[in-house]
């Protein structure tokens, strides 16, 4: 963990722009606590961007990045530290946070073709993450029944993929039972996170 300050983006990605949240308030929490310590903080939110679906291949490889987009990808270079924010929707991530990242995630910039390894280049090496999910089901049983298969995916297969390492990740279960309490100690574990920059 990191004594000194760092360039810390949070991307927010529920998909509901109309309501406050539980991942809003976790958000505002790790922020508070990052800002506290003396880290520079940027947020993106999902909700309220235009994010396309991509539908071709050629699109992703040889497309532009939607120009409502572009602001967001500019803050993943930006940043040394991602934290991403989001609900488990049907054992998953939203399709919302799922389009996001495919359409900031093109070649060129997430990573560049190699002839000779057929992975390419990771070229968003350098850089750590945190994944925060909140989910309805205890999170125990989220991570060794169903193995955390979707948040496993996402580490290995996107942020991984691109040379994001470490993946640390804060799995919130039974959410719809945590109360004033619980979500005060989620809180306060959130605000220590943001200050370690972790």
């Amino acid at each position: 963990m990191s004594t000194e300050a760092r360039r810390i983006l949070l991307i927010e990605g529920h998909p509901d722009a109309g309501s406050r949240r539980l991942n809003h308030t976790l958000a505002d929490a790790y922020a508070e606590g990052a800002t506290a310590a003396g880290h520079d903080v940027r947020r993106v939110r999902l909700a309220e961007l235009d994010v396309p679906l991509l539908r071709s291949t050629a699109d992703w490889e040889h497309g532009d990045v939607p120009p409502g987009l572009k602001g967001a990808q500019d803050d993943i270079a930006w940043c040394q530290h991602l934290v991403l924010l989001f609900p488990l929707w049907l054992g998953d991530m939203p399709a919302l946070v799922k389009a996001f990242l495919e359409q900031v995630a093109r070649p060129g910039f997430a990573f560049r073709r190699d002839v000779d390894n057929p992975f390419g280049q990771k070229a968003l090496g350098g850089r750590s993450a945190r994944i925060v999910v909140t989910m309805g089901m205890p999170a125990v049983v989220y991570r060794w029944y169903f193995r955390a298969h979707s948040v496993k995916s996402l580490e290995r297969n996107i942020l991984g993929f691109v040379g994001i390492a470490p993946v640390h990740e804060t799995l919130i279960g039974l959410v719809d039972r945590l109360g004033d309490k619980g979500v005060a100690r989620w809180c306060a574990k959130l605000r220590k996170l943001g200050a370690q920059a972790d």
